[in-house]
């Protein structure tokens, strides 16, 4: 079937910017679903309320609404009583953006460091920020409200190609770079470097936080797949199986999936807590031979991103194709076209999904399902326990089967 297409934002384009530069490595929606992000090539990055996106879709169908939600928002204005009214701006980051990640503050939570009251921030629960990566290894933080840069983060010698926020609240940042480290961030106390994770033997393409912060995954050259425990910055596993490059990753909702994506033209979807491939989506057939794994480049998979309802998987290829999948069917459900795409995130009620490509986004309606009784109850449990403690419950095996995910 045909995914239903939403609308398209288009980067504006003069004679010298068709060729190269204007790659849209990243785009990323608020926590809140106030606000979308994306690069639009070379420095910029754009933000533009979500909200009034879509009004504009729908009021001026799909290709004149991208137009009209580039002309008609307002901009950021300076005045600090706007908060509550997001507006879209464009922030110049003086680089080209490889990254881009949102973070939003619980006050409760409190930073790592104890000299807490000679911080120069505080973030308050209004608190809303872009981190930004950039091509020299810098991060750049920025309030989303004002549009202001608040840290400058310049610890990695090389491209910063992801970055994920602790969803906890926490302001704990995360970065994955290709100088083969990933660094932990507290932007709580300054932007203060926590910790360097090393193990990666080549370039770290990406990384992904478990739903309850205490697992981050990152992928990176050299066919790696890694699992971190965050409480003891240790690492807690190699997941082995793909046979190049894994290039994206993220957890499900639930957090007992994990999905990754590699040049091998394969999506993996893992148990991560025992480290055991639960479904293959190929998107090359027959698939390749391990040893020619790295040659089918036109089936190189660039993106993958769960679904909020953890029932479908988005994967974006090299064959010119959007895929949405089902957890628990072999053949894509929808497809859709998309040259030369890049990256792809579901907004955060998981009703559409977003895709970068050559500075311009273009959405689609994510399929709508109907779950299976045994579905829900995985999902409903996962809500008070983790997969490592549903395992271990007192129940016949039976029903324990039923609300663990299978082979």
């Amino acid at each position: 079937a045909r995914a239903r297409t939403v609308g398209e934002l288009l980067a504006p384009t003069s004679p010298f910017d068709k060729k190269c530069g204007r790659e849209n490595w990243t785009v990323a929606f608020a926590p809140d679903g106030s606000y979308l992000a994306w690069s639009q090539g070379h420095r910029i990055v754009k933000l533009v309320p979500w909200a009034q996106c879509l009004n504009n879709f729908l009021l001026h169908g799909t290709k004149n609404g991208a137009n009209a939600a580039g002309a008609r928002l307002p901009r950021q204005s300076s005045d600090g009583s706007q908060k509550n009214k997001p507006c879209e701006h464009i922030i110049d980051c003086g680089d080209i953006v490889w990254s881009l990640a949102f973070g939003s503050s619980v006050p409760e939570k409190q930073s790592r460091c104890v000299n807490i009251e000679w911080h120069r921030f505080k973030f308050g629960q209004d608190q809303l920020l872009l981190a930004t990566g950039l091509n020299n290894g810098r991060i750049k933080i920025w309030d989303v409200y004002t549009g202001k840069l608040l840290l400058n983060l310049m610890d990695h010698t090389e491209v910063v190609r992801d970055l994920t926020f602790a969803p906890d609240g926490s302001l704990i940042l995360v970065s994955a770079s290709r100088d083969k480290t990933l660094r932990v961030w507290d932007l709580k106390d300054d932007g203060n470097m926590m910790k360097v994770l090393r193990g990666h033997p080549n370039w770290v393409y990406g990384c992904a936080f478990s739903p309850d912060s205490s697992i981050l995954c990152s992928v990176g050259a050299s066919k790696a797949v890694f699992l971190w425990d965050m409480d003891k910055y240790s690492m807690l596993r190699k997941l082995e199986g793909h046979h190049n490059d894994v290039v994206a990753c993220e957890f499900s909702p639930d957090g007992a999936l994990l999905a990754t994506a590699s040049y091998d033209t394969r999506v993996y979807v893992w148990d991560p807590h025992i480290g055991v491939i639960l479904r293959e989506f190929g998107h090359l057939f027959p698939p390749p031979t391990p040893i020619f794994a790295g040659g089918a480049n036109d089936r190189w998979v660039r993106a993958v991103s769960f679904s909020h309802d953890g029932l479908h998987v988005a994967s974006l290829a090299d064959d010119k194709m959007v895929r949405f999948w089902r957890i628990d069917e072999e053949y894509p459900v929808q497809v859709a076209p998309l040259n030369n795409g890049l990256c792809c995130t579901f907004s955060t009620d998981g009703s559409v999904l977003a895709a970068g490509q050559d500075g311009s986004v273009y959405f689609w309606a994510t399929p709508r399902q109907v779950c299976s009784l045994q579905h829900l109850c995985r999902l409903a449990i996962r809500r008070v326990m983790p997969t490592s403690q549903v395992r271990n419950l007192p129940i016949p095996c039976k029903v324990l089967e039923f609300l663990c995910y299978q082979i």
